[in-house]
């Protein structure tokens, strides 16, 4: 007879303590149970990495359907390959995807190296900036406004709507609710879009021209721009400005990566996995289900915590320990199966040209004191002194 067991926490998930340093919480959830119950947030986490992955692989169970923590926003995307499940979720995704195949990327790889080399050249002869606003920030907004073709006001305006989108993802806290007005007017936008008003030859364009054919629902543009702008910025600005600390952190490890650059993508694998970008999405769990003897009715939503499952030592071997030659291809911190980051190839892309131009031209990064950016939703810096620059 199966023995039902149910462990819970007053941990908020969503708190600034937690969200600003979650993995010491992360650890004691994890080591509570695989699965435990937020009462502060009224939520089941997933805490160990197998539960995290069998989860995100068993779709029809844990429901992309309200992938928010309010209900206001699982509305809003109701429709949205991000919320939907399949068979639909496959057109939607199609759709997304079609620029953003390996064959469509290969394509863009060399205007991305030519721009981070340069902003990394220029940076390297200032001698001190801001490695998130200069370069983490900077490159993400110039590859994917390009991208999409978004010029004038709209461009300006590129990495609050980014940063809002995100945060309005949360529970009803003051983040959230400061939030909405700005994520609005990214909707606002995107619904009012023309073609004419993205530069021509841009993918933004691209889509228009797809509508033109019938091949898309021409109301279906403004969704598909406002998914790439939503989630194309803000997780890849994490995951370089992430990069850009840990090496300045453990040079030791930079130096590996420096004397060795075919070590690049398991070096970001390994931010990746020590610095999840993401927090936590919500799943909607649509029927009964026991985990580890802890029953989860249907109607509930659950945390997916991706940081807690990629720190694992059921797992990871030494999991707190940033080692570039571990190469954790399986991280989860782009999710797994149907849903897993449709952007990651673009998101690679840019990572790899930053991480590359800084190994071939700079020996040594000193540092200042990183501040983290609170956010309901991503573990990103908000600012990354870069104080000194010893060329290569």
């Amino acid at each position: 007879m199966t023995v039902e067991t149910s462990v819970s926490s007053k941990i908020d998930l969503f708190s600034d303590e937690v969200l600003l340093d979650p993995y010491p919480f992360f650890a004691e959830l994890r080591e509570q149970s695989s699965v435990v119950r937020l009462e502060a947030n009224g939520v089941w986490a997933l805490t160990r990495y197998q539960t995290i992955r069998d989860a995100l692989a068993n779709w029809e169970v844990f429901s992309s359907n309200a992938v928010a923590f309010n209900d206001d926003m699982n509305a809003a995307l109701a429709g949205t390959s991000l919320a939907t499940d399949p068979p639909e979720h496959q057109r939607l995704r199609a759709v997304l995807t079609q620029n953003l195949t390996p064959r469509a990327l290969r394509g863009l790889k060399d205007g991305i190296d030519q721009k981070a080399d340069a902003m990394v050249a220029g940076l390297v002869e200032r001698g001190s900036f801001d490695a998130v606003d200069d370069l983490a920030r900077a490159l993400p907004l110039q590859v994917v406004a390009d991208l999409i073709g978004v010029q004038g006001e709209a461009r300006e305006n590129i990495l609050r709507w980014g940063d809002a989108a995100f945060n309005v993802l949360g529970p009803m806290n003051e983040r959230t609710v400061r939030n909405f007005p700005i994520a609005g007017e990214l909707f606002r936008w995107c619904l009012g879009v023309q073609a004419t008003d993205l530069a021509e030859g841009s993918m933004g364009r691209a889509i228009f021209d797809a509508a033109e054919r019938g091949e898309i629902p021409m109301e279906s543009c403004g969704q598909i721009i406002h998914q790439y702008l939503a989630a194309g910025m803000d997780t890849t600005i994490a995951s370089i400005g992430n990069a850009i600390a840990q090496f300045a952190a453990h040079p030791d490890q930079f130096d590996l990566v420096r004397e060795d650059r075919s070590l690049i993508p398991s070096a970001f694998n390994e931010v990746l996995r020590y610095e999840a970008p993401v927090h936590a999405f919500a799943r909607l769990v649509k029927k009964d289900i026991e985990i580890d003897g802890t029953p989860i009715p249907a109607g509930s939503q659950v945390a997916i915590l991706y940081g807690a499952g990629n720190r694992d030592p059921r797992h990871y071997e030494n999991p707190d320990a940033f080692l570039v030659r571990r190469n954790p291809i399986d991280h989860l911190s782009f999710g797994y199966g149907v849903h897993s980051c449709a952007g990651q190839g673009l998101a690679r892309l840019e990572a790899y040209a930053v991480i590359d131009a800084l190994a071939r031209r700079v020996r040594r990064l000193t540092v200042g004191e990183p501040a983290r950016q609170i956010s309901n939703m991503t573990h990103s810096l908000n600012k990354l002194p870069v104080l000194k620059v010893d060329p290569a």
